[in-house]
Parts: C-alpha cells; structure tokens; sequence
C-alpha cells in the first residue's frame, strides 16, 4: 500500500500530459476520420481529350469520334504540334488521338488500321486508352463477320451502351469501420505518449535518493517491489484504457457496439498491457526527468510514424515497414487495418488477427523479463 500510495500522489501531478494527450487524440483522430468519410465518396469524371481527325468524318470514323465525345470531354486545341505538344505538358488534356487518312476505308478493308495516340500516362489517359480500346476491339469483331458498315455501326452501339449491373453483397459498414481504424490506429500514440510519460515521471520519483535508499534498505525484495509498482502502473493505464474506449463510442458511434467494435477494444487493451511494460521498463532505464519528453516523442511520435497511425500504411514504403517490424505498434495497427476489411468474424477470419495480438504479448513478456534483470542490476549496484 505504501508503494501505491506514493504513485497517487505523484499520478495527482501528471494530470496535464494526459488532458494534453486526449485532447490530441479528439482533434486529430476526429480530423482523420472526417478526411476519411469525405474521401470515400467517388465522383465520376471525364478525360480530357484532343482529336485530331485527318479522315473524312463520316461512316465508322463518325461514329468513333462520336463515342469519344459522349465519354469525355474534348478539347479544342489548333493543329499546331507545338501547341498540342504544350497543351499536353501543362495538363490541359490528357489524352490525344490521331485518327489517320483513310481510316474508315483501311478498317472496312480489315486492314486494322493504327491509331495513334500521345498520353500524359496520368489515370485519366490511362481511362481515355480503355476507352478506345474498347471500341476498337469491339469494332474489329464486328467488322470480321458482318459486311454492311451501317450494320457493323448498329452493332457496335449496341454493345457499347450495356452497363454492367454491380450489385454490392458486403454488409460491411466500411465508412464507420474506418473511422474506427483511423482513431484507433492514433490511439498508439495516445496509450504510448501517455503511459511513458506518467510512469517514467512517476518512476523516475521513486529514485530520488531518499526514497531508493529506503526501499533498498527495505525487506521488501526487488520482484515483489516491481510487481507492485506494475500493478499500480496498470492501474492508471487501465484507466486512461477505459476513457479512451468510451471516447470512442462516442466519437465513432453505433459501430463500436457490433462484433468488430469488440475486437477494435480487445486489441487495444492487448497494446495497452504492452505499452505499460515498454513505459516501466523505459522508466527504470532513465533517471533524469529532463529526458522524458524526448523519450515520448522517440518512442510515441517515432513508432506512430513507422508504423502506420498517422500516415496510413499502404502510403508507407516497404522499406520503412519492414523495420516497423521490430514495433509492437506495426502488429496493434496491422491488425485494426485487417478489421476494417473483416468480412465475417469467425476463427479463420479472425486468425491474423490473433496471430498479431499474440506477438504483442510476447513482446510485453519480453520487456517484463528484461525489466526484471535491469531492477537486479541496479539494486546490486546500489
């Protein structure tokens, strides 16, 4: 009781970091998932196209130029290479098409005429070049078994003006569930930042040189003295846990109380147990409480960064990632992405999941083992 006591007191002046942390995590975790429900909404555009016919627009070349007109947007530039060169460089049309001499002839002759095409390569000419493809290919089926152009032209409409009916079978809620990723994803710096900072304040209070000499001189033996410290560690860690989960049913909503809103907790509460090993054993490595911010902005904002919770981890280069490995952040992130695409939660589907939430523990066994031998150490040196 006397070692909780004691972390009360010095807990009671750790209360800005934590405000200052949980006000980060509202701002910029709200920030997040305002950015992402406004960047799955898709709108449909048009490639900016540049036709240069030098065939008599009649017959199959008209009807080409006609399916590129009602597909995108054409451009009128003069016949001039250097300006359409220009044009092309500074954007102002992403897809230029040559239609040749004699063009309409050569094709009914089945001598598969060459288009030529310049492209700025940029997603809208590569949607131009679909878009021809297309045609042409539908073209030179039809002109192998037909004769008649006008029927050839019936045909090629016709195929051409099918949509294809997409019927969506997911009943997955993917704009909360991504929401639920992005704050939980920056819930890694929240849970690390806050943790390391309390407990390496309050750890670094306990070595004062009053305070070190009476546990040494103590009967109190260093694992039993360690353990209460963890449980008095755990303690607030489970606590700023507990408010940081509530905060998102408030901030995410209805999602949290379905099936994968559960596993979104239970791998955070994993990371959270890891985060105060990494805290403790951090806290008893370092003495000077000067070095404790710098300590929370390597650990927290350097393993955030590596590992995806700012910067989502398809953006991040495989380079980088592979050394986010080493993190148990990588594995707490990984698995709130894998949620977010969880079709069905069952023991295959949730198997990866586990597999990361396993890792994470062996990681905080490993900085508990490791913190044990350091304890030691230092005792002996004292």
């Amino acid at each position: 009781m006397t070692v909780f006591r004691t972390f009360l007191k010095v807990l009671n002046k750790c209360k800005v970091p934590i405000i200052m942390y949980t006000v980060m995590l509202i701002f910029f975790g709200g920030f997040n998932m305002q950015t992402s429900e406004n960047s799955t909404n898709f709108v449909a555009s048009k490639p900016d196209i540049l036709i240069i016919n030098q065939d008599k627009e009649e017959g199959i070349t008209k009807n080409l130029i006609n399916y590129i007109e009602e597909n995108s947007k054409i451009i009128e530039i003069k016949n001039d290479e250097e300006a359409i060169n220009d044009a092309l460089f500074y954007r102002d049309v992403n897809y230029i098409i040559y239609i040749p001499e004699n063009y309409r002839q050569d094709f009914l002759d089945g001598k598969n005429p060459e288009i030529k095409i310049k492209s700025t390569g940029d997603y809208q000419a590569s949607l131009a070049e679909m878009m021809l493809e297309r045609y042409i290919k539908v073209a030179n089926t039809y002109q192998k078994n037909i004769n008649s152009e006008q029927e050839i032209i019936n045909k090629i409409n016709e195929t051409l003006s099918k949509e294809t009916q997409v019927q969506i079978t997911s009943k997955l809620d993917t704009n909360n569930l991504k929401k639920a990723t992005f704050y939980y994803n920056f819930t890694n710096y929240s849970i690390l930042a806050g943790c390391v900072y309390v407990i390496c304040l309050i750890l670094s209070s306990f070595k004062e040189e009053k305070i070190a000499k009476r546990t040494i001189i103590s009967s109190m033996n260093y694992k039993k003295y360690n353990r209460h410290l963890l449980l008095s560690n755990s303690l607030f860690a489970m606590v700023l846990w507990i408010f940081y989960v509530l905060l998102s049913f408030i901030l995410v909503g209805n999602v949290m109380f379905t099936e994968h809103g559960l596993i979104y907790i239970a791998n955070s509460f994993v990371f959270n147990i890891c985060a105060v090993t990494i805290a403790i054993l951090i806290g008893n490595l370092v003495n000077n409480k000067n070095a404790i911010n710098g300590i929370v902005n390597v650990v927290a904002l350097g393993s955030s960064f590596l590992c995806g919770a700012f910067v989502p981890m398809e953006w991040l280069p495989d380079s980088v990632l592979k050394i986010a490995h080493i993190l148990p952040s990588y594995y707490f992130i990984s698995s709130n992405e894998m949620i977010t695409g969880l079709e069905v939660v069952n023991f295959e589907g949730m198997r990866p999941i586990l597999f990361n939430m396993g890792i994470i523990l062996i990681f905080t066994i490993v900085f508990v083992l490791i913190n044990n031998i350091v304890s030691k150490k230092k005792r002996k040196i004292g």
